[in-house]
């Protein structure tokens, strides 16, 4: 976006000349500004000469280490947003992702921001588990006087809100860093509270101001329209729904949507391995039930919000605790102190908590206990190359039932059940730049993905054909029943005739007595499995992180302990090396 002009036309300078000096003033900083003034202030006192004096140099830049932990990359973009803001404020940021952090360095960081998700039950994202283990070892090194901010990202959906972000603050305080500015815990909206506890932040470790005499860099290089601060627009799009289909049979227990949503004026430019975010709208049933369990029905503004604007299904001891202090319920309060909400809220949601602890809510009650709702994240399973302006997505509807209560995922249901074809939906682009294929396309690859967790691996099929690639692909799919749930059957088998799929091997685990993973299907190619791996191939896992993903890894790692005769240790750690080399890659949920 252009910059408004500075200097009026009437300033005494040429067109180039005054163009210059926009670009230079329209880009500088407060501090800068001031010196170039006291500056000129200065030529003139001397007669339009510089005063005589030694120059002094000028004033290095305060270096600031950033590290990042991150599976989603929400914790990289924002360690990026903090070295732009830390640039500008005269510090010389390096940014570091937990997997590449060489501990050695910390002791000498003197300035560090630490940006760390938690995933799962209070873990760290699969790429900062080495790292972070050795952070908590005994043999971590110290980091005497070495100021620290650290800012946590987390769901309070989980009962290990922030975990991970809490245990690095402590650590660092305790390895002899001091705290200059205090943790943030954050939720799922996080990126206005996040950007004001980076000011915060880089506010407490700024460095001092520059002396007078000291030269400010200013960079004349920089075109008049440059803006350093400017992102690409994080504002959803609408979308409208194209085909709207059913993968599963009609005889299976599951169901699980192909999508395809169509962009009217071009869709992004998304790689294989990104993900799209859709905004859903909660059960209308369900808002119903809460309305009526409050006693406002008749709030129509109330029930507009709770459609498409607050999260009602999500129910966390932080909910229960803004419940209390909203309500003032004694109960519920009791309830509190007992120490048993953790174990009460599993598998509940809010409209449990309303019905349990009965209150006179108001429209602003619910609003202050609920968080907003925020959008969800599915791998995109298509390449530009083949669909166009088109996106496709894969979601398995969500069904369980819980306390003797029916309960429904958010958006998967809401797509499953609530939209059709030529339906408009608002959506929003994530990329995920550590889920990419091989820059050669030269290169072997493995997928392993069941269910849903095929999906990028869709993309990379389609993108390997339209690019012609002559690497070996390899798929590894698995589902209940071979009959009822092989996703996209059809494509895989025209994929293995014109050569874009190598090799399939599939694991339908309810189609025989003892059920069959795709980490069996691992252990029986194992041999085979690494001998690709030797070659250079690369390893992709896409699906359920809770048990399926850590199988697998498991599985890999016996793969390289029984057919190279290496111990337990060595096998970990060599496919910890894998990963260290983005050779063994990860998109997991």
């Amino acid at each position: 976006m252009a910059r408004n002009a500075l200097l009026p036309r009437t300033a005494p300078f040429g067109d180039t000349e005054r163009a210059s000096l926009d670009a230079v003033l329209g880009a500088a900083t407060p501090i800068q500004r001031a010196w170039l003034a006291g500056f000129l202030a200065g030529i003139d006192a001397a007669g339009g000469q510089p005063a005589a004096q030694p120059l002094a140099p000028p004033k290095a830049a305060e270096p600031l280490t950033i590290i990042f932990a991150s599976e989603s990359g929400n914790s990289e973009a924002l360690a990026g947003n903090v070295a732009k803001l830390a640039k500008k404020q005269g510090f010389k940021p390096k940014v570091v992702d937990f997997a590449d952090l060489d501990l050695a360095t910390l002791p000498k960081a003197g300035k560090l921001v630490a940006i760390a998700a938690t995933w799962g039950e209070g873990e760290p994202p699969a790429r900062a588990v080495e790292t972070y283990n050795a952070i908590m070892a005994d043999g971590a090194p110290r980091i005497d006087g070495v100021e620290f901010g650290v800012l946590a990202l987390g769901d309070t959906s989980y009962a290990e809100f922030c975990a991970i972000g809490k245990a690095l603050d402590a650590r660092f305080e305790a390895l002899g860093g001091r705290r200059a500015y205090d943790r943030a815990d954050l939720d799922l909206d996080f990126e206005k509270p996040a950007a004001d506890w980076i000011k915060g932040a880089l506010k407490a470790l700024a460095p001092s101001e520059p002396a007078a005499d000291n030269v400010v860099a200013v960079d004349f290089a920089r075109g008049a329209g440059h803006d350093e601060d400017e992102e690409p627009s994080r504002e959803p799009r609408v979308v409208e729904v194209i085909e709207h289909v059913n993968l599963n049979s009609s005889r299976s227990d599951k169901e699980t949507i192909h999508l395809a949503l169509e962009f009217e004026d071009g869709a992004p430019a998304y790689e294989p391995g990104d993900s799209l975010e859709i905004y859903p709208e909660n059960d209308p049933q369900l808002v119903e039930e809460i309305l009526k369990a409050t006693g406002l029905s008749g709030d129509e503004a109330l029930r507009k919000a709770l459609l498409s604007e607050r999260d009602i299904t999500t129910l966390s001891a932080a909910t229960v605790e803004r419940f209390a202090k909203a309500t003032g319920h004694a109960d519920a309060q009791k309830f509190i102190e007992s120490g048993e909400v953790k174990a009460w809220i599993e598998g509940r949601h809010l409209i449990d908590l309303i019905e349990a602890y009965p209150a006179a809510l108001t429209a602003e009650h619910l609003n202050t206990i609920t968080r907003p709702l925020p959008p969800r994240a599915y791998s995109i399973a298509s390449s530009r190359k083949e669909v166009g302006d088109e996106v496709h997505l894969v979601i398995a509807a969500v069904r369980y039932a819980t306390h003797g209560r029916a309960r429904t995922g958010v958006a998967s249901t809401h797509v499953a059940d609530r939209i059709s074809n030529g339906a408009k939906l608002r959506v929003r682009l994530k990329p995920n730049k550590h889920f990419r294929l091989p820059s050669d396309p030269a290169t072997d690859i493995i997928m392993v993905g069941p269910g849903t967790g095929v999906a990028p691996f869709r993309a990379f099929v389609q993108e390997r054909r339209a690019n012609e690639a002559s690497g070996r692909s390899w798929l590894f799919f698995g589902d209940r029943h071979f009959t009822h749930d092989f996703l996209y059957q059809l494509e895989w088998q025209e994929a293995l005739e014109d050569g874009s799929l190598s090799k399939i091997d599939v694991a339908f685990s309810r189609d025989q007595p003892e059920k069959i993973y795709v980490q069996n299907r691992i252990d029986e190619h194992g041999k085979e499995l690494v001998e690709w791996l030797d070659g250079g191939a690369h390893f992709y896992v896409c699906g359920d992180a809770k048990n399926m993903a850590k199988d697998v890894r498991a599985a890999v790692v016996r793969a390289f302990s029984t057919h190279k005769g290496l111990s337990e240790a060595d096998a970990e750690a060599h496919v910890a090396g894998l990963e260290k080399a983005k050779r063994y890659q990860q998109d997991v949920y």
